[in-house]
């Protein structure tokens, strides 16, 4: 039957799955952080360097492209922050699994 375990799937995660978790996540953190310090010396850069202008058209549009960059810096901070984060939590689970002897539920 399909539904049918196989020998393969019983057996506990090999370790080398386990350390991609933990390589994976240190990588996607590393870049988090590095994602979080460029935002802080961006809105750092805008703060010190302010746009002057007597055109109301010109200042509105800085303020939103300042704005979206900023953001773009923070959303990505927080994407790779996630997916380290779900990345090392995958990494404990495979632990635990291998650890307790209990079979994996990924598939190869």
């Amino acid at each position: 039957m399909a539904d049918d375990p196989t020998p393969s799937s019983l057996a506990p995660p090999p370790t080398s799955k386990v350390l991609q978790c933990f390589s994976g996540s240190f990588v996607a953190g590393t870049m988090a952080l590095l994602a979080y310090r460029l935002m802080l010396s961006i809105a750092a850069n805008f703060a010190a360097h302010p746009i002057v202008t007597d055109n109301q058209a010109t200042a509105n549009i800085s303020a939103a492209v300042r704005t979206l960059v900023v953001g773009m810096a923070a959303l990505a901070a927080g994407v790779f922050g996630l997916a380290a984060l779900g990345i090392f939590l995958l990494g404990l689970q495979l632990l635990f699994q291998r650890l307790t002897g209990r079979p994996s539920t990924l598939q190869d």
